[in-house]
């Protein structure tokens, strides 16, 4: 979306610009559990999300697939630097509201099933590109050479 770069390696630590859950090649952030993978809606099942039951996920989707797009896209880019999640020591998470921390913090569990990392929460008014997006994450990954 940006001109920057999506991470960058000091030394023994790799940086990850803050990540959101915007499909590239239609410019919008995710709303819709169908905008997952089968696999990634299987494991938010596990979790009592994607229930079917429109009244129920048409509220809790967009944070929820969100926080599963931003954390599994944080999986991939720990990959191709040669890590794995477990490597992402340090995340800096962003929400447009904080009461959508629990519902995040639940799927980053599927992500994080033993050790969480550091974290830092912070409420912020907006985010690039638009309203629609909810939560933004940021990385620190720690692979020695």
């Amino acid at each position: 979306m940006a001109h920057y770069a999506a991470a960058q390696r000091a030394g023994d630590f790799v940086y990850l610009s803050g990540i959101v859950a915007v499909d590239p090649i239609r410019r919008v952030a995710l709303s819709s559990y169908e905008e997952l993978s089968e696999s990634a809606r299987q494991s938010l099942r596990g979790l009592g999300y994607d229930t079917g039951q429109m009244s129920v996920d048409i509220f809790e989707a967009p944070m929820v697939a969100q926080s599963w797009f931003v954390l599994d896209r944080i999986r991939q880019l720990a990959q191709e630097q040669g890590g794995e999640m477990a490597d992402a020591i340090k995340l800096v998470q962003y929400f447009r509201d904080l009461r959508h921390y629990p519902a995040y913090n639940r799927v980053r569990a599927l992500f994080y099933p033993t050790d969480p990392p550091v974290s830092t929460v912070v409420e912020v008014s907006r985010f690039l590109p638009g309203d629609d997006v909810l939560v933004e994450v940021e990385a620190t990954l720690y692979l020695p050479r």
